[in-house]
Order: structure tokens, then sequence, then C-alpha cells
């Protein structure tokens, strides 16, 4: 689990080196005037937040920072992504999951590796989306991997035997 996260961030590093400072922030129709950015901002607060709540074993998503500075600046971004890749592998432990629904607060047992698992998965759906993102702005030659489940390579690749 630590492994293809670990791995899905580094390839997620390399995919936006790749790309120019302009096109990571600027807003694209195809994505609803959101940027690359944006996106990439929201699968990094999310991680933080896992991180961050991880000691007092508490994690509200919604209460996530929302720092501008993630979706505009090409270089913090991989900053943050650098520093989550390295304090993500943690032991397994409970977590108490805060979350509002209905305007109301709620709260739900989890542990720290089912919340790593959510995020991989949540990160895979977001690169998902920037892949067509930066299909639109660019040429560049993206890995068949980015923005697919490790479940799905392994499906086709039975397949393809």
């Amino acid at each position: 689990m630590f492994k293809s996260s670990l791995d899905i961030l580094e390839q997620f590093k390399q995919v936006l080196c790749a790309l120019s400072k302009n096109h990571y922030s600027q807003p694209c129709t195809i994505l609803s005037d959101v940027s690359i950015g944006q996106h990439t901002r929201h699968v990094i607060e999310l991680y933080l937040c896992l991180i961050q709540g991880y000691d007092e074993a508490v994690i509200s998503y919604d209460r996530r920072a929302r720092d501008p500075r993630i979706e505009e600046d090409l270089l913090f971004a991989l900053e943050q992504l650098d520093h989550i890749q390295k304090h993500l592998e943690k032991p397994n432990k409970p977590i108490n999951l805060i979350y509002e629904l209905c305007g109301e607060e709620n709260s739900m047992e989890s542990n720290y590796h089912r919340e790593v698992m959510y995020n991989l998965e949540h990160a895979i759906h977001h690169q998902a989306l920037i892949k067509i993102g930066i299909n639109h702005f660019s040429d560049i030659d993206l890995p068949e991997s980015f923005g697919v489940a490790p479940s799905t390579i392994q499906y086709r690749n039975q397949c393809a035997q």
C-alpha cells in the first residue's frame, strides 16, 4: 500500500515537472474552468490532513487549509508532494474521521491504513482528470498508467495475455 502510494506520488511529480508553470495554474475549460493546480492542491491537502492528524488520531478533510499557493506555485506543490512522500509511511492505528453532512458534524471510526488507501484512490481519480487537462493544453507524453488504478492496470495486463 505504501509503495503504491509513493510510486503514484512520484509519478505525479514527474508529470507535473513536465508541465509549464502557466499550464499548471491556468483554468481549463474542459475541466469546468478548474486548473490542474487546483486538482493538485486538492490531492495534496487531503494527504496533508491525514499526515497532520495522525498524532491526535483525528482527521477532517472538510477543514483542510485550501492554500492557494499550492494551486498557483508549481515548485511549492512539488515540495509538498516531497513532504508527503517522506512522512506518509506510519504504523496503522485507529483514526476518528470528522465530516460534515447536511449541516451536521459527524464522526466515524477508521484507521490510518484505510485512509492512506482512500487518499491513493482519490489521487488516482484526480490524476485522471488532470490527464484530460494536460492533453487539452499540450502534447506531453504521459505514462499510460497516469490516472489509472493499479487494479485496472493489473486487469488489463491479464486480458492481454
